[in-house]
């Protein structure tokens, strides 16, 4: 067997895996290290392909930090940009990331913990410090904070693929050994930044709140104006009222419950509620003390405990019944995040659709399927029962239609549909949840054909998301299936299949009429013109007659990266066009991605907050939105003559376009 082939050879099965990993990976480097600095590209690749491959081990990380100086001496870096440590930049990384093809990442992050062992005292290398070291990587985790917080872009996603998981381990692995006292200012701005746009998931940042909690407690760390910032974070979880101050425990507190008068749990409720709303973070105190409520049978106090205005308490008296059994069904403290879904489900006044509340109480009495309880025990874990778990994401994604995200798995369509539906329409939601918790299938249709999810394959989710809320995890899957269905049946249409799924896949909203920029059969842009007049006459105010959106709508953008290159394709879902507080007419969207402040390069900096967004919504300028939409649906019966949008606003939009993902599909654009 030749060298080649013997670092190709199959690995073995169970827990020997690892380790004849290892030894391959060390019979490599040594070949790397005899060979001639001129030959050494040859045998780096070896060396690259088989790190990956143990870095997607379990337990591969520390396995490969410790073999970073071997690596190293062995001359990986050699004649690459990585050879001289003390001339990195840490700001170049998340460009290597976003850009970079494997052999480029996996360099990367073999450098990375390189330096951290070289920061650790246990490595030198020639030019570089260990304190030069520590800070580069400091500087590096601040600047890619996504990685700390499972929010990958598209870019990253869909470049890296399953690698992006095991580069968001390498972060918290080298976070693990650098320390949060180095990041703890990057890191309370992005906190804030996160839960501005009001997520349902927020396990990632109350994981992030908890270890700064326990930093600031040393009282040897001082981060001066984020001062502020951090203790709002660590009270909203562990503080938020007087009676729970000091993070007494539970038991704790339930003792101190029972010792209050009246006005001093008012005073508690209008504390936990204040908190709740100011940062979106809910304690486990606070379901503590709204089962106290429930059964001490002081019903008054629950509008002040979940912070209603008169909206939501005028849905509550009139739902009385329904809302304290989703608090003594859903509401425990391992389910706490729910009572703000609880809050806002209220506040949307959704209870006042008539198949609503006997959907909920449907839910509420449904016994789940054997394989829906083992499916939701596998990823969430038994503390609380499968029933409450799922029944507290229902009431967290019915209150939060735009706080659900995709997590890192490529299912932008179904979690679109999940939005939309508790956006559009909660009871089909609530329909497809039922059937598919009590009956393990999904059944939709499709120009009149049934589809059932059982009798397709699978689509591009081969099992159930991990990284996602209760709903999506079962639902999604299904979802998948029929959606990738729906495209099978649509191929040889000669034309995008989403003229056709989308209107049956996402509901009877979704306009007829179809328009596309992109000609299916080459790629290239085709009668741009006409496709941004039309956008403007559809959807901006001042050339639409001043109609809003009405129905939000499926819309699809070409993503690209910081550097405006091309992506892939997006589904999001475009909720209104309206000026912002400086007169920018802008368009407010959905992004299924689990952060949606993004930058697309060229001037296209997705905003999340500041520019008039409500909590969910991401936006653009309209000019900036449409550079980078390539299909969107609109109403076939407007006759209308169209509004002629100005020449300059026109070529802006063209230039955005050609400087970005458009830049090798001109083709026909006029």
């Amino acid at each position: 067997m030749s060298d080649n082939e013997n670092l190709r050879a199959p690995l073995s099965s169970g827990s020997g895996q690892q380790a004849v990993l290892e030894e391959k990976l060390e019979y490599a480097c040594s070949r790397l290290e005899k060979a001639q600095p001129f030959n050494k590209v040859r045998f780096q690749h070896p060396v690259l392909d088989l790190g990956r491959r143990l870095m997607n081990q379990e337990n591969g990380i520390p396995v490969l930090y410790a073999m970073a100086p071997r690596m190293d001496k062995a001359g990986l870096f050699t004649g690459t940009d990585w050879s001289n440590p003390g001339t990195l930049l840490p700001g170049l990384v998340t460009q290597t990331f976003e850009h970079g093809d494997r052999d480029t990442v996996m360099l990367e992050c073999v450098s990375e913990l390189r330096l951290l062992a070289i920061a650790g005292g246990v490595y030198s290398s020639p030019g570089i410090s260990a304190e030069h070291a520590r800070h580069f990587l400091t500087q590096v985790l601040a600047l890619n904070l996504e990685y700390l917080f499972g929010t990958r872009t598209e870019t990253v996603r869909e470049r890296l693929g399953p690698l992006g998981e095991k580069v968001e381990e390498l972060f918290q692995f080298i976070l693990t050994h650098i320390g949060f006292e180095n990041i703890l200012e990057n890191l309370i701005e992005e906190i804030w930044r996160i839960l501005a746009q009001r997520p349902v998931q927020v396990q990632n940042v109350k994981t992030m709140v908890t270890r700064i909690a326990v930093m600031l407690s040393r009282g040897d760390i001082e981060i001066g104006e984020y001062r502020l910032g951090a203790d709002r974070l660590t009270s909203a979880l562990f503080s938020p009222t007087q009676g729970c101050y000091n993070d007494p425990g539970i038991a704790a507190y339930q003792d101190r419950l029972d010792a209050m008068d009246f006005a001093a749990l008012q005073q508690e409720a209008g504390g936990f509620a204040r908190s709740m709303h100011d940062t979106g973070l809910v304690s486990d105190y606070h379901a503590v003390f709204l089962r106290m409520l429930m059964a001490r049978e002081q019903f008054q106090l629950i509008p002040d405990a979940l912070g209603l205005s008169s909206t939501g308490l005028d849905v509550l008296r009139c739902y009385q019944d329904l809302v304290h059994a989703l608090i003594r069904e859903a509401i425990y403290p391992q389910t706490a995040q729910a009572v703000y879904g609880l809050a806002m489900l209220l506040e949307r006044g959704i209870l006042h659709i008539p198949a609503i509340a006997p959907a909920l109480w449907r839910q509420i009495g449904l016994n789940l399927s054997v394989l829906t309880e083992s499916t939701l025990i596998q990823i969430f874990g038994e503390a609380v029962s499968p029933k409450i778990k799922l029944l507290a994401g229902v009431i967290s994604l019915l209150g939060q239609p735009l706080g659900i995200a995709q997590g890192n798995n490529p299912t932008c369509q179904a979690a679109r549909a999940l939005s939309l539906w508790s956006y559009n329409a909660p009871d089909y939601l609530l329909y497809f949840i039922h059937q598919v918790s009590k009956y393990d299938s999904l059944l939709m249709h499709f120009e009149g054909r049934p589809i059932l999810s059982t009798d397709v394959p699978a689509g591009l989710l081969q099992s159930a998301p991990i990284d996602a809320d209760p709903v999506s995890a079962l639902l999604v899957p299904h979802l998948d299936r029929i959606y990738n269905e729906m495209s099978r049946l649509c191929i040889g249409r000669g034309e995008d299949p989403h003229r056709w799924i989308n209107p049956e896949f996402h509901g009877w909203w979704t306009g007829r009429d179809f328009v596309i920029v992109v000609d299916v059969a080459t790629g290239n842009l085709k009668a741009a013109d006409t496709f941004i007049t039309r956008f403007y006459n559809s959807y901006h105010p001042f050339y639409n007659g001043n109609q809003p959106v009405i129905h939000p709508q499926p819309v699809g953008v070409a993503v690209t990266d910081s550097n405006a290159n091309f992506v892939g394709w997006h589904a999001i879902t475009l909720i209104r066009v309206a000026l912002d507080q400086k007169n920018v007419m802008r368009v407010y969207f959905y992004n299924p991605n689990n952060d949606s402040g993004q930058n697309w390069g060229n001037g296209a900096v997705v905003s999340t907050q500041g520019h008039g967004e409500r909590f969910g919504e991401a936006s653009l300028p309209f000019p900036e939105f449409v550079s980078r939409l390539y299909i969107f649906h609109d109403d076939p019966l407007d006759n209308s003559d169209p509004a002629e949008i100005p020449e300059a606003e026109m070529q802006r939009v063209k230039e955005m376009m050609q400087h970005s993902w458009a830049s090798d599909r001109m083709g026909d654009a006029g």
